[in-house]
């Protein structure tokens, strides 16, 4: 085959990729630098009829940087998403019991992001997740870390808080078709923020992402994983820290934190390595 021809088979297989992923709801794909330059080799060898010359050496350490959108552009890109999500009823029944849909909330160029299940009525009421009792202590965990709310980003599985018809108070967890229907909202979050490591707060965050196992957060918190090619770290819902006080589960979470801490190079106090011991 040609190389001319080849450049046009490899072409042809991209755009229907980028069209399969398109359907999915993703639109953005990051491209490091390393990639591009080497499709632009073999753009202008495909033209000339040569061999492709060797793409420039990545990064010492086998990362290259990703290209991602400027500033005006994800801003831009986050509020057409914004104005999707907001007035979406694709699961009337939440539609119709909602108070608020709950976007996210944070940094959209934030290196770590938290992932927990669905909002609950206090999220619901204000329209932001994690600002009930369990948000507080998500707070103070981020507090311990270095960090606040603003320089993370907070997002949900789901954007609506799961009904509970015949209930007057109390939540629920979202059932697989709720997931899978609102989740691609979040894939586009993902994608456009494109942090670094990601934390799925408890079982059900750990579940929409990766999918039903038949191991519990138990055995699974503490262990990375890997969800779009980014680092995830599953740990427990500080809820689950709200109804045990032990400092043996309250340390377990703390040791995830420091692991997330150590993946993004963010300096470790002796006073916090200590925290709970």
């Amino acid at each position: 085959m040609a190389m001319a021809d080849a450049y046009q088979v490899l072409l042809e297989a991209a755009i229907e990729r980028l069209q399969e992923l398109k359907s999915r709801g993703i639109s953005f794909v990051p491209v490091s630098s390393r990639t591009l330059a080497g499709l632009g080799a073999q753009r202008q060898t495909a033209r000339a009829g040569g061999l492709p010359k060797p793409a420039p050496p990545g990064p010492p350490g086998g990362f290259a940087p990703s290209s991602s959108p400027g500033p005006e552009a994800k801003a831009a890109a986050f509020a057409q998403l914004r104005s999707e999500v907001m007035p979406c009823v694709k699961c009337a029944h939440l539609a119709a019991a909602r108070k608020n849909v709950v976007f996210g909330v944070g940094d959209t160029s934030a290196r770590l992001m938290f992932i927990g299940e669905a909002p609950g009525s206090d999220e619901d009421e204000q329209g932001e997740p994690f600002v009930g009792k369990a948000g507080q202590l998500l707070t103070r965990i981020l507090k311990a870390m270095g960090l606040s709310r603003q320089s993370v980003f907070i997002a949900n599985i789901l954007k609506c808080r799961p009904d509970t018809p015949g209930q007057a108070s109390g939540n629920r967890k979202p059932t697989p078709q709720e997931m899978a229907t609102c989740i691609p909202y979040l894939h586009r979050q993902i994608d456009l923020i494109g942090p670094q490591v990601i934390v799925a707060l408890g079982a059900t965050a750990l579940e929409g992402l990766l999918g039903k196992t038949d191991v519990g957060i138990t055995r699974l918190r503490g262990h990375w994983r890997v969800f779009r090619g980014i680092p995830l770290m599953p740990t427990y819902h500080p809820a689950y820290l709200l109804r045990n006080q032990s400092q043996r589960e309250k340390r377990k979470v703390w040791e995830d934190m420091l692991e997330v801490m150590a993946k993004l190079g963010l300096p470790i106090s002796d006073k916090q390595r200590n925290y709970f011991l």
